[in-house]
């Protein structure tokens, strides 16, 4: 309850306070590139309950059905506007909206499209999406970069399927078995954090 709690009462004061910010940024994505403002996708969040994920549009109309579901490295479908707002993460903040109705929380496992909740591990399956997803958690700290390392990689799809998913998964499942208010405050404190300070090259997943 009290997760929930913060989860309002941020996530409303946010949409508040960064309002202007929010409409400033649909205006650039609209004048920089055919299409609208934002991108919408099917994700898989709590108890597997599908929802319709909010971003800010960084790639062109109908990039995600002319390509991989990851973003490697200098993409050709991102747009001039989505390069500063993939790298400021900016993109992020309609999943405020999410948080707000409930699909999503502040801090908790990234949620993942279908194609790749169906080849989670059938022991982390239903512990990870025993939680609300989040707008951020440790692994999306850890892959901040994660396009540029994708980048580095001869076949991008299967070094995220087996080198990367399963990090993040062992990060989701281990925040699902010890979650707590307190360890949501530092993963916030860290992400902005991770945000403000330059971007470091990226490095091979652990």
């Amino acid at each position: 309850m009290l997760k929930r709690l913060m989860d309002i009462v941020v996530a409303g004061s946010a949409l508040l306070l960064l309002g202007p910010l929010l409409l400033a940024i649909a205006l650039w994505v609209r004048c920089d590139s055919a299409g609208g403002a934002l991108f919408r996708q099917e994700r898989v969040g709590r108890h597997g309950r599908h929802f319709t994920i909010y971003k800010f549009r960084t790639m062109r109309t109908g990039a995600d059905k002319a390509g991989p579901a990851i973003t490697v490295g200098e993409d050709a479908r991102i747009t001039r506007a989505g390069h500063w707002l993939r790298h400021s993460k900016l993109d992020e903040l309609p999943q405020l909206f999410n948080v707000l109705t409930g699909d999503m929380s502040l801090v908790g496992p990234r949620p993942e499209v279908p194609r790749y909740v169906a080849m989670y591990p059938a022991d982390l399956h239903d512990l990870v999406l025993s939680v609300r997803p989040g707008i951020t958690d440790l692994a999306s700290i850890a892959f901040r970069n994660e396009s540029a390392l994708l980048a580095q990689s001869a076949d991008p799809e299967r070094t995220y399927v087996e080198d990367i998913l399963p990090v993040k998964l062992d990060y989701a499942a281990r925040y699902a078995q010890h979650p707590s208010l307190w360890q949501d405050v530092v993963i916030l404190v860290r992400t902005a954090h991770a945000v403000l300070k330059p971007s470091q090259a990226p490095s091979q997943p652990r």
